[in-house]
């Protein structure tokens, strides 16, 4: 689905530095958000159409991604998924049959295209997740070969992300291991869907900025948390390095206030008093794809949720972090305030409006196997339009939605400002 914002606002202003972002598939998440995000500053990335990108069950033709890539305007830095191009997006990353050799076959044209043209390159890898990794030696072999990649010069920066990390996943461990003999362009942390968005904000706003993180829950932060095998202070410490922050205690230039439980009430109270004193992101990350409706009602009630840099709630505490921060990196360094504004209300359409309320409904009135059909997507429009008009800086009306991948856990949907 074609979202019609999204072309509104890449069409406004002119282009700055044609931008281009080549996503891990052609999830909104990964092909929408990121683009918004590069988008706050003006100008119009470029992205493929969805139809070139990778879905559930078919993944993306490496040879047409790359007549794509070759065809844009040169000049600005490319943002890559390399398990698009060498496997044909992340499901794909974690069964493909193909060999190390085949994998790196695959990527020698974006070797040979950065050589030709000398952009920046801000490519980023996954280690798959246990226990759908069918051939985990051949993803490390490929990530590896990137990481000698990335030491001769051949990225900007090259981002390691392990997915999905549950007990006893292997990831974490491996990603620790290729830490250790990084050089200093590579980064290495639990992540996948927010790594595009955190890559955005590295190559548009590389300037320093600061950031003081904030907890709801202190004591349970220092908490392993689910599907990343570190602490949430780990997490979020890898997650505003990789953004482009310098972690601080005292006065900063953002405040990043982290959701992990207590009283909605009480951190909507407290969000509102920081905003007082300077930006503030908000990251929920209580619960796993699920925003907290009472947090996000009391600040709607507050009318604080349009004064935010950026908030969060769409998915794991990595997948919050990491987007929230990138947002806010964009946001500090200027952005046009109707963009900005219709990238919160996005924001908070998908993470809470559909994330927390929608899919639940959605779930009781249509079996999951059914979602493909044109009876789901009309019952997700029925229900999705009973929970607008949506208000932030302007007041936002649904114009469509879809299911994209047949299934309920994401959507994509229209907003058009009144």
């Amino acid at each position: 689905m074609r979202s019609a914002l999204l072309l509104t606002l890449l069409l406004l202003g002119p282009r700055a530095g044609a931008q281009t972002l080549l996503p891990l598939d052609s999830r909104p998440v990964n092909r929408v958000l990121p683009a918004q995000i590069a988008g706050l500053l003006g100008g119009s990335p470029q992205v493929p159409e969805a139809a070139l990108l990778g879905t559930a069950t078919q993944g993306a033709d490496p040879v047409r991604l790359m007549a794509w890539l070759r065809a844009q305007p040169g000049g600005g830095p490319l943002i890559v998924s390399l398990d698009a191009l060498a496997y044909g997006g992340l499901v794909q990353s974690r069964r493909s049959p193909l060999s190390a050799e085949e994998a790196f076959a695959r990527l020698a044209p974006l070797r040979d295209w950065s050589a030709q043209t000398g952009q920046d390159v801000y490519a980023f890898i996954t280690l798959p997740r246990e226990p759908d990794a069918t051939d985990r030696a051949r993803n490390l072999a490929v990530v590896r070969e990137m990481l000698s990649w990335a030491r001769e010069g051949r990225f900007k920066e090259l981002h390691i992300a392990w997915d999905d990390a549950l007990p006893g996943s292997p990831a974490p461990a491996e990603g620790a291991e290729l830490a250790r003999e990084a050089p200093a362009n590579v980064r290495v942390y639990p992540g996948a869907d927010e790594v595009a968005a955190m890559l955005v904000a590295r190559a548009l706003a590389p300037g320093a900025k600061t950031v003081k993180v904030e907890y709801s829950d202190p004591q349970k932060a220092r908490e392993v948390i689910r599907y990343e095998g570190i602490p949430l202070t780990q997490s979020a410490l890898n997650h505003a390095l990789a953004s482009g922050f310098t972690v601080t205690e005292g006065p900063a230039d953002l405040t990043l206030y982290v959701y992990n439980g207590g009283d909605p009430r009480r951190s909507a109270l407290r969000i509102s008093a920081l905003l007082r004193r300077g930006p503030v992101a908000v990251a929920d990350v209580n619960a796993v794809n699920l925003g907290n409706v009472r947090l996000w009602r009391d600040l709607q009630t507050l009318r604080q949720s349009a004064n935010l840099q950026a908030l969060a709630a769409w998915g794991t505490p990595g997948n919050n972090l990491g987007s929230a921060l990138a947002h806010a990196k964009l946001a500090l360094e200027g952005a046009d305030p109707i963009r900005q504004d219709a990238l919160l209300a996005r924001e908070f359409a998908n993470d809470v409006i559909y994330s927390a309320e929608l899919r639940a409904a959605l779930r009781r009135l249509v079996p999951e196997q059914e979602m493909g059909t044109p009876q789901a997507q009309q019952k997700l429009l029925a229900l999705a339009r009973d929970a607008f008009p949506l208000r932030l800086g302007n007041i936002y009306t649904l114009e469509d939605a879809a299911l994209p991948w047949g299934r309920s856990f994401e959507w994509d949907f229209e907003l058009r400002p009144r």
